[in-house]
């Protein structure tokens, strides 16, 4: 594959939220805000797709403050229902279900009886503006966004570290909507999705801050931007591209590789990478309720139908 070329990869619905869990009723007030119209509706808003060990795929349903488990089968089950909005959902290696909620903070879920504990709900004293994703690094430290309502307008969105002592640092505060967050193989930088300014930035990691912050790949296009990311053991991202209906593949140092195109709805929300190879890739969509899966290529190995 040669610059200018990139692969087309196509997608099927791996699993589709049943109707019995959709939900149909107005006035929820995060429904309301983040779609920007007064009597704005939505039936569900998966998010944060993450893999247990038993090969369970765990995602959440942000304005209804669900968590959900669905099984190699696709079907859906309430883990957890509360009163929050949760986001961006990640598994440690311990099998601890952590979970970046806009009104409460990072919690923790109990996945055999729903309960929800908090993790970290303010900084300083002060609530947060409203946590969107997170990554957990080997050691057990939780690299955390806090979004809000941040943007072009309000460059104010915050990227916290929380240390496995508890020690909460920030690392950054002042980026337009820092959304989807993800470590390189190596731990030494952050890739960070800013949705409203449609760019990826790099973060390189110095001792407890960071240093030389700059953008890493520029977005064009879409209803929203970047949302979640996931990388590969290459070190290449996965980057959903909210609005677009595409997850665009890129390599370590930032080439686009291929485009993986949804079947269904133009709102990706977030990718994890699943099966025995780690080769299958996991897409939530938002407008349909649907979890979506693609076979992609072991990085530096293209497949063989190319978009020109």
């Amino acid at each position: 594959m040669h610059w200018g070329q990139t692969e087309k990869i196509e997608t099927e619905v791996f699993a589709r939220l049943p109707d019995n869990l959709r939900r149909s009723d107005g006035g929820n007030e995060f429904v309301r805000v983040q779609s920007l119209g007064a009597h704005a509706t939505m039936h569900s808003g998966l998010e944060g797709p993450s893999f247990d060990r038993d090969g369970n795929l765990y995602c959440v349903d942000t304005p209804w403050g669900r968590i959900f488990r669905v099984d190699p089968q696709g079907n859906f089950e309430v883990v957890a229902e509360y009163d929050g909005w949760p986001n961006g959902l990640k598994i440690d290696r311990d099998g601890r279900i952590l979970v970046a909620d806009y009104k409460l903070g990072i919690v923790e879920i109990d996945p055999s009886s729903g309960k929800v504990t908090s993790v970290v709900g303010k900084y300083k004293l002060e609530g947060f503006k409203g946590c969107n994703d997170l990554v957990i690094a080997r050691n057990g430290d939780i690299y955390f966004t806090d979004q809000g309502q941040t943007g072009l307008h309000d460059p104010t969105g915050r990227v916290f570290r929380l240390c496995k002592d508890r020690t909460l640092e920030l690392l950054l505060d002042n980026v337009p909507s820092p959304n989807g967050i993800a470590l390189s193989p190596d731990e030494t930088r952050i890739y960070l999705a800013v949705t409203r300014d449609n760019a990826i930035w790099r973060v390189p990691l110095l001792g407890r801050g960071v240093t030389k912050v700059g953008a890493f790949i520029r977005l064009s296009g879409g209803l929203a931007g970047p949302d979640g990311m996931a990388i590969d053991e290459a070190g290449g991202l996965a980057v959903a591209h909210a609005g677009l209906g595409v997850v665009w593949l890129f390599d370590e140092i930032g080439r686009p590789t291929a485009m993986v195109e949804s079947c269904e709805g133009l709102m990706v929300t977030n990718v994890a990478y699943g099966g025995a190879d780690m080769r299958d890739l996991y897409i939530t969509e938002l407008a349909n309720g649907c979890i979506l899966k693609a076979r992609v290529p072991v990085p530096g190995r293209p497949m063989t139908s190319h978009l020109d």
